[in-house]
């Protein structure tokens, strides 16, 4: 008699469960770049960015197009877009992978977890796999990923002229920052 009272119990424990780990996604995440050199600092904003993590599995995606990106002088804007990434003939940046070590979140928990991210970053026509540290934060359900990852201009065969170089770091850190403020 107790096994057939506990039973419903189970069935609904594990129903919710299954429905609890979800995809969750946001159009609005933030990517910024920043690049050092000893002539100036240039840095840039997309507010613009969608992203979809998958609760289950650690999946992550993140796509943001690169005419999104705005600079403090326009000029540089102008240059980025015509003379560097090409934003007409490659329109998007897109990183497709998963969160290795997911076994470390528990996105039931308020909590800040240290996690590894691996996959395929496509940018300016190249495909190049990365491995990164980032940080998953649940707060109220709600749930934020945090990465900065370091890519070096040349990899994804985006050459800097001459005249500019010294102005320009050859290596530029990319920070990542998603609310995934709705769910699937």
């Amino acid at each position: 008699m107790l096994v057939k009272g506990l039973l419903p119990v189970l069935l609904v424990i594990l129903t919710c469960t299954a429905l609890c780990a979800q995809k969750v996604y946001t159009k609005n995440g933030k990517i910024s770049f920043f690049s050092k050199s000893s002539v100036e600092n240039i840095s840039a904003d997309n507010n613009g960015v969608v992203s979809v993590l998958d609760e289950a599995t650690g999946e992550l995606q993140f796509s943001v197009l690169m005419k999104g990106f705005h600079f403090k002088k326009s000029l540089m804007e102008e240059h980025f877009n015509e003379n560097y990434v090409e934003s007409d003939k490659f329109p998007k940046a897109i990183f497709k992978g998963r969160i290795t070590d997911l076994s470390k979140v528990n996105f039931g928990t308020d909590g800040s977890y240290e996690v590894t991210v691996s996959g395929d970053m496509s940018l300016h026509g190249v495909t190049k796999t990365l491995t990164q540290p980032g940080t998953i934060q649940v707060k109220g359900g709600v749930v934020t990923a945090v990465s900065t990852i370091t890519i070096r201009l040349a990899d994804y065969n985006i050459s800097i002229p001459a005249v500019v170089k010294s102005n320009i770091a050859p290596v530029v850190d990319v920070t990542v920052d998603c609310i995934y403020d709705q769910k699937m």
